[in-house]
């Protein structure tokens, strides 16, 4: 039996699930706005929680502020995620990652930067081999003095991307004119 199609909710914090509500609060105090993915995200406050807490452990691992946020935005560009590639463009350059390593990731074109180039391919290859990843790939991401703990916290990352990326593919995530700075369009 074949029925409507139902449509996937934009939540704020007064009509979103009671258990997502307040972090959607302080989503908004945060950034001065709601993206556009939290307020997806919020329809299920156990995926928002989980998000939060991934998100938080990746804080928590031995990449730098910069390298955490081209690894999230390497991720995003792999799975063609427009709203989470002008959010983590945005954010890796008040990290201070280099503009020349954001501007290549968002263009497809090589990163000249050694250490985020090994970094960056490194997750792009276990975003695209689902994390079968040997030879070449692997052994250049330790040859630039990564770590396996690393290879591991990159994995943390892979998940926490593939959470918003699959999120905002299925809901239809736009990006909030706050991020419009850096929009970007998957090739298709």
């Amino acid at each position: 039996m074949q029925g409507t199609t139902p449509t996937f909710h934009a939540c704020t914090p007064e009509d979103a699930p009671d258990a997502a509500r307040p972090s959607l609060a302080n989503i908004r105090k945060q950034y001065g706005f709601i993206p556009e993915f939290y307020a997806y995200l919020a329809e299920s406050p156990a995926a928002l929680q989980a998000y939060q807490d991934l998100s938080a452990r990746l804080r928590q691992t031995t990449f730098t502020p910069p390298e955490q946020q081209a690894l999230l935005l390497a991720i995003s560009v792999t799975n063609g995620c427009e709203f989470c590639v002008a959010a983590h463009s945005m954010a890796a350059r008040r990290a201070k990652a280099p503009d020349a390593v954001v501007d290549a990731l968002r263009a497809l074109r090589p990163v000249e930067d050694t250490h985020y180039a090994a970094l960056t391919a490194f997750a792009q290859a276990v975003v695209r081999e689902r994390g079968w990843v040997r030879g070449a790939p692997l052994q250049a991401f330790f040859d630039h003095g990564f770590t396996p703990r690393q290879a591991i916290e990159v994995v943390l990352a892979v998940a926490m991307k593939t959470l918003s990326n699959y999120v905002n593919h299925l809901t239809g995530a736009k990006t909030n004119p706050e991020l419009a700075a850096e929009s970007w369009q998957r090739p298709h």
